[in-house]
């Protein structure tokens, strides 16, 4: 089948040839400055379960508090919205007993940030995106929970597969341009994300661009399945995605000399969103905007990065200080890469010529 091309690929390809661009900072400490009770998350949907913490749900009970954060996010200068849609899976949201709203609420986010992005859109005529933000889930592929049985896994790959398959469609319905695969821990399960959105296209008919972003879990640069920045994008690079990058893990020293790696070896662009420092005793982030901002402006100082942005503890300010400091400079050039075939087990392995 011969997919229509994307059109929002197209366009922010065009954009990113000419500046550095901002996604935007982090939904869920946001979402705790208006201190919600649990009535708030639950809304009248009748749930049998507790939903205080369910960040997600609220497209359908409070969509005018995303509204709020998306429009701040916008008016900091982002030129991309992520959907409020982490855990916004029928897995995850199993334990709020409302995996049967998970299409409702994707579809919901969706529309809700498409149309703040193309009200911004329209005042200045600068392209606005929305990216569908899919998260890794509670479940792994690669390891086992339990101990004493190595082999035993929570979910299998074709159960993934549909739970992705199930969001990713429903993003897509409501006007996300692209399925951001995000904080992947996992690669596997990222693998099964890449199938589930293949598998979408298939269904539309369309392109559906991919943006995958990993998550590190120690300082010597893996994610939890033990894969390096190179192995996973070894593992990943078949998806031909949009983007790749780093995100959440921990503040953007920590990340310094991951970002280069990554730089170095990905032929397409590098998008890096990392957390507002670390967090201090009680679990708050205390970096100030101008802060993070310097910290990330020397990697597009260096020519490192294509779009940058804020994971947790992030806010508005972060965003707007990080647009400021990256104005004007230039993009990240694609680096011209010899071919040869390049592998993944936990570390890159490159075959001779």
């Amino acid at each position: 089948m011969t997919l229509i091309p994307s059109a929002a690929r197209a366009a922010f390809l065009a954009q990113a040839r000419q500046r550095i661009l901002i996604t935007d900072g982090a939904f869920g400490t946001e979402i705790q400055n208006y201190r919600l009770a649990e009535a708030d998350y639950a809304g009248d949907l009748g749930l049998a379960h507790d939903q205080k913490g369910n960040n997600d749900i609220l497209a359908l009970t409070k969509p005018e508090i995303l509204e709020a954060i998306h429009r701040a996010y916008f008016a900091a200068g982002a030129d991309i919205a992520e959907t409020n849609t982490f855990s916004a899976n029928r897995i995850s949201q199993a334990d709020y007993g409302a995996e049967h709203l998970v299409r409702e609420i994707n579809v919901a986010s969706a529309q809700l940030a498409r149309r703040v992005a193309d009200e911004f859109t329209a005042k200045d005529s600068r392209p606005r995106f929305v990216a569908g933000a899919i998260g890794p889930t509670n479940k792994t592929l690669s390891l086992s929970p339990d101990v004493n049985d190595p082999g035993y896994r929570e979910v299998s790959w074709d159960t993934l597969v549909e739970v992705y398959a199930e969001q990713a469609i429903a993003l897509v319905e409501g006007g996300a341009d692209f399925i951001l695969v995000e904080t992947v821990f996992d690669t596997l399960n990222a693998k099964a994300a890449i199938m589930a959105v293949r598998q979408v296209e298939q269904t539309l008919g369309r392109e559906v661009p991919l943006m995958l972003s990993m998550t590190l879990t120690d300082l010597s640069g893996r994610n939890l399945s033990g894969h390096t920045v190179e192995a996973f994008w070894y593992a990943v690079r078949h998806a031909r995605p949009l983007t790749v990058g780093l995100n959440c893990s921990f503040g953007a020293t920590q990340l310094r000399p991951h970002v280069r790696v990554l730089s170095d070896i990905a032929d397409t662009l590098i998008m890096i969103y990392p957390n507002a420092g670390l967090p201090n005793e009680l679990g708050e982030y205390d970096e100030e905007p101008p802060t993070t901002a310097g910290l990330v402006g020397e990697w597009a100082h260096a020519g490192q990065v294509n779009v940058l942005g804020g994971c947790c503890g992030s806010t508005p300010a972060h965003i707007a200080a990080m647009a400021r400091t990256v104005a004007g400079l230039a993009p990240r050039a694609l680096p011209d890469v010899t071919v040869a075939t390049r592998l993944a087990g936990l570390e890159p392995f490159i075959m001779a010529s």
